[in-house]
């Protein structure tokens, strides 16, 4: 039934290849990527609940960390859920419209995501730069429109995709050769002209990816020509170790983005591309709360603190009882 010809008309679902079709794999890969994406929820809740919580994290650089970890735990949940059932499941099917949602929300919130970072990036570069101004510039009406146009910015990215390539002819194999559905491996099913939507594909992924990447390198360009005026060595080292947090998702992310998307319908469905699109849809967001936790003592103040309440509200629970 793999490679079953049908028309886009009647093609009522596709099938997904997963990360791995041993039988003997499945439940190990299953229990990985269940704990993966647990504990990837839990540390994502926690740094936004720490911000919340915590009157010293009441600035913009943890109020974009906040909105990133919701958009994390969104991000994983577009794809991980289906793939954990795919693990357990005979024949790891999708049906069309299930792979029309799944793409358009990772597309979303992939662009989201590109966008974010700059926003992070540009903050940095403003409480670096311009400490001085950094409050009136980073105002609270400023941070929410970057993110609202972070968003906006990948809503309309995801549409332009998920409509072109639903509009494709798929009259061939309906195995998609991916863990979920996203548009490079459905191109390559595609009978219907291509052309466009690969066109399309670059010129987008050049304004989303690399427009927001060369965004992102511009505000750290002029961070390290700041860093580069600091004499002091403890001050240079203090600025350093508040960006490369930030830098060390930025690698991760764009990195693996650029290698999946930046290349010819050719070369899609290789076996690299389920690995490197492991590395931008589930690792980084597992290692986001970690990365920011584990080099900043506010956040791990913070989270120590959430951890306390909750032990001790849980004690007297149970003291009660």
């Amino acid at each position: 039934m793999y490679g079953a010809p049908v028309n886009h008309s009647t093609t009522r679902e596709f099938i997904l290849a997963g990360l791995s079709e041993i039988p003997d794999l499945q439940l190990l890969l299953f229990i990985v990527f269940l704990c993966i994406y647990i504990v990837t929820l839990i540390g994502n809740m926690f740094m936004i609940v720490a911000y919340k919580l915590s009157p010293n994290l009441q600035t913009p650089m943890y109020f974009f960390l906040a909105n990133f970890s919701f958009l994390e735990i969104c991000y994983i949940s577009s794809t991980v859920p289906k793939m954990l059932s795919g693990f357990t499941a005979g024949h790891k099917t999708i049906s069309v419209n299930g792979c029309l949602v799944q793409m358009f929300f990772f597309l979303l919130l992939g662009g989201t995501e590109c966008y974010m970072l700059a926003s992070m990036a540009y903050d940095r570069y403003v409480a670096i730069c311009h400490p001085l101004l950094y409050f009136n510039i980073m105002n609270k009406g400023a941070c929410i429109r970057l993110i609202v146009g972070s968003w906006l910015i990948g809503t309309v990215n995801s549409l332009i995709h998920t409509v072109l390539t639903f509009t494709l002819t798929f009259c061939g194999s309906t195995r998609i050769d991916h863990f979920y559905c996203d548009v490079p491996p459905l191109l390559k099913l595609a009978c219907s002209d291509t052309w466009i939507n690969e066109t399309v594909l670059h010129v987008m992924c050049g304004c989303v990816i690399l427009g927001s990447f060369l965004l992102t390198l511009t505000s750290y360009t002029l961070i390290i020509s700041s860093i580069l005026n600091i004499h002091l060595i403890s001050g240079r080292n203090k600025v350093f170790s508040t960006c490369s947090s930030h830098v060390m998702v930025v690698i991760i992310f764009y990195g693996s983005a650029t290698f999946m998307y930046f290349r010819p319908k050719l070369s899609y469905g290789t076996g690299q591309d389920r690995f490197i699109s492991i590395m931008y849809a589930v690792i980084a967001p597992l290692l986001n709360p970690f990365i920011y936790s584990l080099r900043n003592q506010q956040v791990k103040d913070a989270v120590r603190k959430l951890i306390y309440i909750i032990i001790g509200t849980h004690n007297r629970n149970t003291c009660f009882f």
